[in-house]
């Protein structure tokens, strides 16, 4: 057996936490789904899944009084990448849901605003949510090149946003004093990718691809330095954000017969890229970030997708959480979706504790430590998590 059959099968031999749930059915053609694997902290060590019955519940307290306060979630609800905002739009809904309805006299309303993930989209966007003045906290940005585009518009404003998936480490070290992140940044998430794939996986050769995208570039550059003398610049490339032929690419690679390859971008260019490393003979272990960690990817590629590690610094679902979500939303919950929960929950517990307003709000969440599914939610002065989780996933 080759290296990179090796490789697919260690993969295959993870340990499986027995506490998530897979994002989605994935791609009814070929059977494949994305499922949880083994949880790590920030140094690569197994972690055990918190226990989400310590979770902070959005229903509250049931008592709760508020009037013409809202909060607002920004991000891709359209175009090519449109699965991962609404990931997070369909968590804050569940989370309004159980809170609506146990809060009759606290009714808070989301309200959303499209940006299809494109920076200069989102600085057309960003002076209407801060406008409104019901708006007193944010859920998003989505993508991190939107929220470098618009984090001086929301921090001006005094609007605390509170992004879900934003992973580049840059955005936390621009001054803003509003903004929060509620998952690990891409230092974490790529050194431990690096980490995995050396030495539990054993790849000795691995291509690093990137988008051009602020996240594509950010994550690849970690990951790169992590993988030491292991990453191959011989096969290292860069591709373009809408790009669908890869065939110089994969050439490339083949070239170099690595063990695996990285790739730092989204699904809807992962997708085609994997279809077609498959197509060109390329049988190296394909991995990915969270922005690939969809089930439009295994859709999109099929059988080319079998056997992929992705990764997340995001928590997958508890099964009665996402029984609960599929009941509300019409489909399973994917990455993302529990950090949107968690954080509209977060929100939503200021509004019930009487916050009115964006400073009020701010106070709040700049103060809070609490449970939320999967992880504790604390923030730093800079607004990164004190703790930071990365979940390895597997397509099969």
């Amino acid at each position: 057996m080759g290296v990179a059959a090796t490789l697919a099968v260690a993969g295959c031999s993870s340990k499986s936490t027995d506490s998530g749930s897979s994002t989605d059915t994935g791609d009814a053609a070929s059977g494949l789904s994305i499922n949880p694997q083994v949880l790590l902290d920030a140094s690569g060590a197994e972690v055990a899944t918190a226990d989400a019955t310590d979770a902070a519940d959005p229903a509250g307290s049931g008592d709760a009084t508020c009037q013409g306060v809202s909060i607002a979630m920004a991000g891709a609800l359209t175009g090519a990448n449109a699965a991962l905002g609404q990931n997070i739009l369909y968590g804050a809904k569940l989370a309004l849901d159980k809170h609506n309805q146990n809060n009759p006299n606290c009714q808070v309303a989301i309200k959303q605003f499209d940006t299809e993930g494109d920076p200069q989209k989102a600085t057309q966007v960003a002076p209407n949510i801060v406008s409104d003045q019901s708006v007193i906290g944010l859920l998003g940005p989505a993508f991190s090149g939107e929220t470098k585009a618009t984090g001086a518009i929301f921090n001006q404003a005094g609007l605390p946003f509170l992004t879900a998936s934003a992973t580049n480490p840059t955005l936390t070290q621009n001054g803003w004093t509003t903004f929060f992140r509620g998952l690990g940044n891409d230092n974490s998430q790529g050194s431990v990718v690096a980490k995995y794939l050396t030495d539990t996986l054993d790849a000795k050769k691995v291509c690093v691809i990137q988008d051009d995208s602020d996240y594509g570039v950010g994550l690849a550059k970690v990951v790169t330095e992590n993988l030491g003398a292991a990453a191959d610049a011989a096969c290292s490339a860069s591709v373009k954000t809408g790009q669908k032929d890869f065939s110089a690419t994969v050439s490339q690679i083949k070239a170099e017969d690595p063990d695996a390859v990285w790739y730092s971008g989204y699904y809807a260019e992962a997708a085609p890229f994997v279809t077609q490393l498959r197509e060109g003979g390329v049988t190296a272990l394909f991995s990915s970030g969270d922005g690939t960690n969809d089930p439009e990817f295994v859709k999109q590629s099929g059988e080319a997708s079998k056997d992929a590690i992705l990764t997340c610094p995001c928590i997958p679902a508890p099964a009665a959480l996402a029984e609960e979500y599929e009941a509300l939303n019409g489909q399973a919950p994917g990455v993302y979706s529990v950090e949107g929960y968690d954080l509209t929950t977060i929100m939503l517990a200021a509004i019930d504790s009487g916050v009115k307003d964006r400073a009020g709000m701010l106070d709040f969440v700049r103060n809070y430590d609490g449970q939320g599914v999967g992880k504790r939610y604390q923030w730093n002065a800079q607004g990164e998590l004190s703790n930071a989780l990365i979940q390895i996933y597997e397509v099969n």
